[in-house]
């Protein structure tokens, strides 16, 4: 008989969930947009970020004795100032940051929406992350190929954008697919700043209905779709960069000299 009771309980709970899911369902998909809209905002700007950062650092790394005493300075000085941005955005929470950036500059200088604010901080937050991550995906790159660019004639900016970053970004997909996964879910702390995401328009639900299960679970389950699907799309994505880059043929054509030999 308790057997029966909890199976009716439970029952009659799934169908409760699916009424406030009904009733509010406006709401929760308008939050989905939202939710995805910034996360995907936030992951390619942040990109953008994580390449310029991460590039200068990858490059001010290298400091070569035969180069003149102001470029060593200069190269110290822009390591010392990413370094800063990326120590300060890796080493807070991104809640802190929200509530400091809208409340102090954002909403009372800026006059910006939560919309707009939550794509800025999420980005700049992001660009923390991707600039390592770039960093490291463009150290990856062999430097025969970098002597072998320079050799044909290549620039150092040609070099850059035919040869390392391609192969940076491929090596670095992973990272980079991982990093919108997690601005999914981590959109959630913007609800401090008046942001109308997932968890924001849970917590107006549960005020609404005074329960707090139904529309949480509704939320859960909704998160754990997005990332889902999020996730099997970015697995084919990789898979099919993966294969194209075992098709590839032995010479690369570069547009020096015609064949840049693998």
């Amino acid at each position: 008989m308790g057997f029966l009771f909890m199976a009716a309980e439970s029952e009659g709970f799934l169908i409760k969930t699916w009424d406030v899911f009904v009733k509010y369902q406006s709401l929760f998909l308008g939050a989905i947009r939202s939710t995805l809209l910034v996360a995907f905002v936030g992951t390619i700007v942040g990109l953008a970020i994580g390449l310029l950062i991460g590039g200068l650092r990858a490059i001010t790394t290298n400091n070569d004795h035969n180069q003149k005493l102001a470029t060593r300075i200069c190269n110290r000085v822009i390591y010392g100032i990413t370094g800063i941005y990326v120590g300060i955005f890796r080493g807070t929470p991104m809640m802190v940051q929200a509530m400091f950036l809208y409340y102090t500059f954002f909403a009372p200088v800026f006059h910006w929406s939560p919309m707009t604010s939550a794509m800025v901080i999420i980005s700049v937050n992001t660009g923390a992350y991707m600039a390592e991550i770039m960093r490291s995906g463009i150290q990856s790159v062999d430097n025969g190929q970098l002597e072998g660019a320079r050799s044909i004639g290549m620039t150092r900016f040609q070099t850059m954008y035919y040869i390392v970053l391609p192969q940076a970004i491929k090596n670095s997909f992973p990272s980079i697919g991982n990093e919108f996964v997690v601005n999914i879910k981590d959109s959630c702390v913007l609800n401090c700043i008046q942001f109308s995401e997932l968890f924001f328009v849970a917590k107006s639900v549960q005020g609404s209905i005074f329960s707090y299960a139904e529309p949480f679970l509704i939320v859960g389950i909704l998160y754990l779709l997005l990332t889902m699907i999020t996730s099997g799309i970015l697995g084919l994505i990789e898979k099919r960069m993966n294969h194209q880059k075992s098709s590839y043929p032995a010479s690369v054509t570069t547009p020096q000299s015609g064949v840049l030999k693998g």
